[in-house]
């Protein structure tokens, strides 16, 4: 008498890999059958402002997923709804369609998600179905990186060194690829993948296996060394550039520490080096996160900083619109708000100045930018751009003193003294000789050029954020 076949269903959102995937690897071991299945919700993207290029990224991922589950013998299903309210009864019908008794994922630790699963967990358990979400975007576990006291840290420092504490103690490694089924679903049909949502082409950054694990590798073998030195200078393609593939996870974050790991070993040691720099980012990536989980409010748009809620910001479309279009007589800043639109990416240097611009400069609220950044990131990432933007406004943890205001043309002769960088994106700047390529409006022959002058005074600007912060602190009384 044949024994009856468990199926298990294996829900992708933001793991797009077979590679060192908990719940993928967990729903494996548990079951004889299994189907993947991506929903796609692009009135939830629109309502995240979610960015064109990231939806196209993910929509040339899929296929690549479909085919990497069925080389180990699991059929892949799309399925599209408007947002996370319909999500529930979409999985309940594809399990009650395949006979389903056991849904995996991985879990994500935003507001809206955490509340997509719960809701989804409680109808699925009406049906005796089971729902397992498994911690696996962090290579510690959110909530296991604490003070002696039992509490989240608020301070990046000391957090990462008891990260690494752990680290040390627990060696995570990544999972293998799970062992073909031996019995998969025979007959299945596949469905199209098609995502109704504005796309923009994301051909920049490839999505196949190989080439991606390859970036990596490359990364680690031959720019990882000097990155401590090259991050930071936006003309040398220094950095990684990994980004898009850890928010959408094509690749983990376990992966990118053992390719570390295997060129450079003792780089834990070693905190002067570029490796360990390297690390650095990664543990910040991983601190937002923590953050999310400990501080639930951050994911409804509150500042982690309760004082700021005071500071009297100055809304201006017209401001806001300069700033977004690259058109504020900052190269530097200009620069790299175009690199951003034309590619959806920016160097992190940069997503500093530009945040640091508009909230001291032009003293507009950080959130208007967060959402930009968004609207426009092929690596958008709710946790890190939420963090980044708390970070440079002086609103969230670890923040850089309300008193430090970036200066953006000190800022560009620093880590683009030549301007190689800012002629790259600002062609209207070609012909400006070196000496006058942070501060065109000073050049004599200025009226040549089709380019802004500075749509601030930074000195004055400066000024008007520091006493706006301050008297937003000296006012803030927590007890009202």
């Amino acid at each position: 008498m044949s024994q009856h076949k468990q199926v298990g269903l294996v829900w992708f959102r933001s793991d797009l890999r077979i590679v060192d995937n908990t719940a993928l690897s967990e729903a494996a071991k548990r079951c004889d059958q299994l189907i993947g299945l991506y929903i796609s919700t692009p009135m939830q993207w629109h309502e995240h402002h979610i960015a064109p290029m990231q939806v196209d990224l993910i929509r040339r991922r899929l296929p690549v997923l479909r085919d990497q589950l069925a080389s180990i013998g699991i059929p892949f299903v799309f399925k599209e709804v408007s947002d996370f309210e319909q999500i529930p009864q979409v999985i309940l019908d594809t399990v009650q369609d395949h006979g389903i008794s056991h849904v995996f994922c991985n879990k994500q630790y935003e507001w809206n998600e955490l509340q997509r699963d719960d809701k989804t967990g409680h109808r699925l358990a009406e049906q005796q179905i089971k729902f397992s979400a498994f911690d696996d975007c962090c290579v510690i576990t959110p909530g296991k990186v604490l003070t002696k006291k039992g509490e989240a840290f608020k301070v990046f420092t000391p957090f990462r060194k008891e990260w690494l504490n752990l680290f040390r103690a627990l060696s995570p490694s990544p999972l293998p690829i799970p062992e073909p089924l031996a019995s998969p679903i025979k007959k299945f049909k596949q469905n199209d993948i098609s995502v109704t949502y504005p796309l923009a082409d994301s051909m920049g950054w490839p999505v196949e296996e190989e080439t991606i694990r390859q970036r990596l590798v490359t990364f680690c073998y031959e720019k990882v060394e000097d990155y401590h030195q090259h991050r930071d200078i936006p003309s040398i393609d220094g950095t990684s550039c990994l980004s898009p593939y850890l928010a959408l996870g094509m690749l983990s974050p376990r992966q990118c520490i053992a390719a570390l790991l295997a060129v450079s070993p003792m780089c834990m040691d070693e905190p002067e080096g570029g490796a360990f720099s390297w690390l650095n980012e990664i543990i910040w990536r991983e601190f937002y996160r923590h953050l999310l989980v400990a501080y639930p409010s951050l994911c409804r748009g509150q500042p982690f900083q309760q004082w700021t809620q005071n500071v009297k910001w100055q809304p201006s479309s017209e401001l806001l619109s300069a700033w977004q279009h690259g058109l504020t007589g900052y190269p530097i800043v200009d620069a790299a708000m175009r690199q951003l639109k034309q590619t959806g990416w920016m160097h992190n240097r940069l997503r500093m100045i530009t945040a640091s611009f508009l909230t001291k400069d032009l003293l507009i609220h950080w959130q208007a930018g967060e959402q930009w950044f968004m609207s426009q990131l092929v690596d958008g990432d709710f946790a890190s751009n939420n963090g980044g933007w708390q970070w440079a406004a002086s609103t969230g943890t670890d923040a850089q003193p309300y008193f430090r205001v970036f200066n953006p043309t000190t800022q560009g002769e620093r880590f683009d003294p030549k301007g190689e960088f800012i002629r790259t994106w600002l062609y209207e700047l070609k012909d400006v000789p070196d000496k006058y390529i942070h501060k065109p409006h000073l050049w004599p022959e200025s009226g040549k050029i089709n380019y802004p002058k500075p749509i601030v005074d930074h000195k004055q600007a400066r000024l008007l954020a520091i006493s706006s912060f301050k008297v937003a602190k000296d006012e803030y009384n927590p007890l009202i």
